[in-house]
């Protein structure tokens, strides 16, 4: 967070009032297709208010989106996501990213994933702030598949980071085509075939 988060119990949840809504609206609308002024109606706030809260406008608002989504993500996916370090984890991991599409109707498609097609190519912070949040999200996955390799689950060979970087890509093209389809085929397509290539590492039995 930034140094201008106010210390104060109220100032706190007033601005974290402030970072759902918004995102909220993005989420529905995208990052382009939502307005301060949307921001103003949805919380309530006045201008002055809002500036008083991210001085940097509608950019520094988005950052803060952009960690708020993230924390979305990750707490849907707890606690598997926080021990991928089984074959059966990583499949219960799998059905619960499935489930999660299920009921929120295909719609929507990943938070992150989204903010980033959105401004990736136009804001180089944000963009920055987005490859961490997708950083963050392989890295408990490759400590899952290290895990695995450590107790001899994984052949010496295999690379977690590489894995796991495989498994978001996977990840997110498989959402984006629930999204657009609004079918959750494509994402089981997309994981199953992840955890498939993770599978062509497994050592073999002793």
């Amino acid at each position: 967070m930034d140094g201008n988060v106010p210390m104060t119990s109220r100032g706190r949840r007033t601005r974290a009032k402030i970072v759902d809504a918004t995102a909220d609206l993005v989420f529905e609308r995208g990052a382009t297709g939502t307005s301060l002024d949307d921001v103003r109606a949805a919380t309530g706030t006045s201008k002055s208010q809002l500036f008083h809260y991210f001085p940097g406008g509608k950019r520094e608002l988005l950052a803060a989106v952009a960690e708020r989504q993230t924390e979305r993500v990750f707490d849907a996916q707890r606690p598997t996501l926080e021990k991928l370090d089984s074959w059966a984890a990583l499949r219960r991991w799998r059905n619960g990213v499935i489930a999660l599409q299920r009921q929120l109707h295909c719609a929507g498609g990943c938070p992150i994933g989204s903010m980033a097609n959105e401004l990736a190519e136009h804001d180089p912070q944000l963009r920055s702030l987005l490859a961490e949040s997708f950083a963050t999200w392989q890295s408990y996955i490759e400590r899952g598949l290290a895990a695995m390799r450590d107790r001899g689950q994984l052949r010496r060979d295999a690379d977690p980071a590489t894995l796991a970087l495989a498994t978001i890509a996977a990840l997110q093209g498989g959402l984006l085509l629930t999204k657009t389809t609004r079918t959750t085929r494509p994402i089981e397509v997309a994981l199953d075939a992840a955890l498939a290539h993770v599978r062509s590492f497994a050592a073999s039995p002793r």
